[in-house]
């Protein structure tokens, strides 16, 4: 049977929507049968629902499965059970951060690639007659990958993307349409301008001449290879282009003098000969992330020696606003779309992504959809941070070739004639691919010296070098930096490692740090110790403010708690559990009251810190951003006297220093972040971060999961196990995000 576009409601689930696709559910299922388990579409059904119920499944996973059935029979085709199987699965597999199924790796090793059983270890609860109890590894193990080939291949609900069919196959991958989409889309982007002829090819075109003085000038001529030159001088040279570098390695100073050698060259091209300059913009992902790059650019940009570059470049021409990605293109409420697209696109020549490593495959096919298409675009990023929450990791593909750079000779010559700097030969590659040249790597922290037990943690996890003595180091005091709370432990029990975390919670045991973390020197003045949450509290419960107090004392006082509350922060690998965010803020939550620093007599005490959790287009809140709530006594009671009300402080996500107080009525997805999950976490930095480790190994615990967590403390960074071995195990597991961009873009 030929293969026909689908009715208007499978598309709206392929598009990922949780909606009612109208289909009841199918009469009770029979008993499983293992010998009809591949002939029956009701056993096959059955078993979907069993592995829903034991929540190996999500009710969409499932919803898709009887979608992709329904679907199928109005077209006249009874489609076969393995099918039914396989779209449950693809649609599995999206919901845990993949952009499809690899078939090959799933046949191979179904319990790895599936991650089954989920995060919280649920073990498989067999049915009442074992015989019915199938695991995906039962399944699977007797299947080809030629009969699951087969079966695609023959079905009205596949194509190879030329059709508008709910599922698409690439070789072995296995797509929902949707995110097949999006790889085109990001695919298409990246070749398109890196195809694009450049005027700084030419190294004696003035471009190029320009370009030259600027980086000298900005950066001095050093005997050393300098890689935040060498990266600006690639960056400027592509219209597309990725910037990646570890925790200090001065992303944000590379790339504000990027954007001033290209200011200077807009100023003196031939083609500029009004002299206008580059209109560009800078994004974050999310509102915490945009509000950093905020403080950091401006503060940067400010002491550049604008005023000796050509083209007459000043303060103006760099941007110090920095807004989040929804806001740039224009998010629209209860809508995927956004309202600049390839009809209205942004009015941008450079666009500048932060913290790429969170933006998810469908916002990035977004923002190549909303950029013009001689757009320059550079995104910076850590390659060795988690993946985005949701489905794709775009950065980390396009990453995965940049240690060892791959440039070819062209490039190198080139880099030398701008940079004056010769490449190492271990970074030049003949064999180079295109893409290669646009993606430069920071390889020198100027945040952690050598001596820093948090790089020097970061670093041994990242390279997969976690040996004894850096363990024994963090056990031991032996880094000024970091400590392993119960490290010499021999059999930590799960009562007592829970009660050192709510101690923990409250101090920040600084008594456990060496010197009890005084003395410390830091850039400019000597660190302050390590805190715990009474610090804020204290801070908030000494407040003298009253309702003679102005909005702006109010505003200072919020500025002062948000502040004063990033200084500690617990992160937890899991959610769910007593290891996970639900069991260590309930835990802390009554540590705090046990110590009389909160009144939780009510849902919004003072006090409480909440995370958004989810986009709030209508509030302009997105994921991730942080409040505190306040009690203030800006109402009237029916006498008129002024009467307490709790709001809840946020920093604007604009990157100013606004207060936005908004009621907790209005708040839809908040909750109270004590601790907070590793991915929540990123984009942030936190003055002192605990790391909570659970007492078993699970599939979220990766190398990448530690390395993220490592590194969001920026001066004190505290671990707490609950057994010493998981930490090891987890630094051996690393993230595999199925995805074919990397072998569309020929990096594979």
């Amino acid at each position: 049977m030929s293969k026909t576009r689908h009715s208007d409601q499978q598309f709206a689930l392929d598009l990922g929507s949780e909606i009612d696709t109208g289909i009841p559910d199918p009469a009770p299922a029979p008993a499983i049968d293992r010998q009809q388990l591949f002939a029956c579409l009701d056993t096959m059904d059955a078993l979907l629902a069993q592995w829903q119920e034991q929540d190996w499944l999500r009710p969409l996973d499932v919803g898709f499965a009887r979608l992709i059935r329904s679907l199928s029979e109005e077209q006249g085709e009874a489609p076969e059970p393995l099918l039914l199987l396989l779209a449950a699965l693809t649609s599995h597999q999206v919901g845990r951060g993949h952009v499809c199924i690899d078939l090959s790796q799933l046949l191979q090793d179904a319990e790895a690639t599936l991650a089954l059983p989920p995060e919280d270890n649920i073990p498989f609860v067999p049915a009442a007659d074992t015989e019915t109890a199938l695991s995906p590894r039962d399944i699977l193990a007797r299947l080809k990958l030629a009969d699951c080939l087969s079966t695609i291949h023959n079905s009205c609900a596949v194509s190879d993307g030329s059709l508008t069919t709910p599922l698409v196959v690439n070789d072995s991958r296995l797509y929902l349409r949707r995110f097949w989409r999006y790889e085109q889309r990001i695919a298409e982007g990246i070749h398109g301008r890196l195809a694009l002829p450049s005027p700084l090819a030419d190294t004696a075109s003035t471009a190029s001449t320009t370009l030259s003085q600027a980086l000298g000038i900005l950066f001095g001529h050093q005997s050393e290879v300098d890689y935040q030159q060498l990266a600006c001088a690639l960056a400027a040279r592509n219209r597309f282009a990725v910037i990646t570098g570890g925790p200090g390695t001065g992303k944000t100073t590379t790339v504000v003098k990027l954007l001033a050698a290209l200011q200077a060259v807009a100023g003196t091209t031939s083609d500029r000969a009004d002299g206008r300059k580059y209109r560009i913009r800078l994004a974050a992902p999310t509102g915490k992330a945009a509000a950093r790059l905020n403080e950091s650019i401006g503060g940067a940009a400010s002491e550049l020696p604008l005023g000796q570059l050509p083209g007459q470049v000043s303060l103006d021409d760099i941007p110090t606003r920095v807004t989040t990605l929804h806001r740039l293109l224009g998010s629209r409420p209860d809508t995927r779309q956004f309202r600049h697209n390839r009809d209205n696109p942004l009015l941008v020549d450079i666009l500048v992504i932060d913290e790429a490593s969170m933006v998810d495959v469908d916002l990035m096919a977004s923002v190549f959809e909303a950029l013009p298409a001689s757009a320059q675009l550079i995104l910076l990023g850590d390659k060795d941070q988690l993946a985005s929450v949701d489905a794709g990791a775009v950065l980390g593909e396009l990453c995965q070739r940049a240690a060892a750079a791959h440039y070819t000779p062209a490039t190198a010559d080139w880099l030398t004639a701008i940079t004056g700097h010769t490449l190492p030969g271990e970074l030049q590659d003949p064999d180079g691919q295109q893409p290669d040249q646009a993606v430069a790597m920071l390889r020198k922290s100027f945040r952690f010296d050598e001596y820093s037990g948090i790089g020097q943690l970061a670093e041994a996890v990242n390279t997969n070098r976690l040996d004894a003595s850096t363990l024994a180091a963090c056990r031991d005091g032996g880094f000024n930096d970091v400590i392993w709370l119960n490290g010499g432990w021999r059999r930590p029990d799960r009562d007592s490692t829970l009660a050192l975390v709510a101690n923990h919670a409250i101090s920040g045991s600084p008594e456990a740090f060496r010197n009890r973390g005084e003395g410390r020197p830091g850039k400019d003045s000597l660190l302050t110790p390590p805190v715990g949450y009474r610090h804020y509290l204290t801070r908030l419960n000494d407040a003298q403010l009253n309702a003679d107090s102005s909005r702006e004392q109010w505003d200072q006082l919020a500025r002062s708690l948000l502040e004063a509350f990033a200084d500690f922060q617990i992160l937890c690998a899991l959610r769910k559990g007593p290891w996970g965010v639900e069991g260590i803020n309930e835990l802390v939550t009554q540590q705090l009251l046990a110590h009389r620093l909160i009144d939780a007599g009510k849902t919004w005490y003072s006090g409480r810190p909440v995370l958004v959790t989810g986009n709030d287009y209508n509030l302009g809140l997105m994921n991730g951003d942080i409040g505190i709530t306040v009690e203030v006594p800006w109402d009237r009671d029916h006498q008129g006297h002024p009467k307490t009300t709790p709001r809840v402080a946020f920093p604007a996500s604009d990157g100013t220093d606004t207060i936005r107080w908004i009621s907790p009525s209005r708040l839809q997805q908040v909750e109270t972040v004590y601790a907070m999950t590793v991915h929540k976490s990123q984009g942030s930095e936190f003055n002192h971060t605990c790391l909570v480790l659970p007492d078993r190994l699970s599939p979220v615990m990766t190398r990448e999961l530690i390395y993220t967590g490592i590194t969001r403390a920026r001066n004190w960074f505290s671990l707490i196990t609950g057994d010493a071995g998981v930490l090891q195990d987890s630094v051996q597991q690393q993230v595999v995000r199925a995805s074919g961009l990397a072998q569309r873009l020929s990096l594979r």
